[in-house]
């Protein structure tokens, strides 16, 4: 088993930067990165505190969720996430996407299905 510490929690939200000026002036968690998803409209800010991301918000993937769904997923981190696919795959665990997907900043994530359908996360930071 590869998962080193507990990521993030992703939260979908309707304006990033609301949402972000919340995080920072309310909660107190830096603003650690932001960017555009490969698909290319859907917004991301990773927030945190000590250069350790505890959020992510997600904008422009749906936002109209009741109140219960707007937390995504849970994220942890990871080593080797193609071996960790590979290993997911050997036990039966169905994968929300077939492919690894790669960020700008070089991350890598693989999104999972828990027992009772929720989206869990593999991580893996940039080299």
């Amino acid at each position: 088993m590869a998962v080193k510490k507990f990521e993030h929690v992703g939260i979908q939200v309707k304006d990033i930067e609301t949402s972000k000026a919340f995080y920072q002036n309310v909660v107190g968690l830096e603003l650690l990165d932001e960017m555009i998803h490969t698909n290319g409209t859907m917004k991301l800010a990773f927030l945190g505190i000590g250069g350790s991301i505890i959020v992510e918000l997600i904008e422009g993937y749906n936002p109209d969720l009741p109140t219960e769904g707007k937390v995504h997923h849970v994220a942890f981190t990871v080593e080797g996430i193609e071996q960790e696919k590979e290993r997911l795959q050997s036990l039966g665990v169905p994968l929300v996407w077939e492919e690894i997907t790669t960020l700008p900043n070089g991350a890598k994530y693989l999104f999972f299905l828990g027992p009772d359908g929720e989206w869990i996360e593999f991580y893996e930071p940039a080299q």
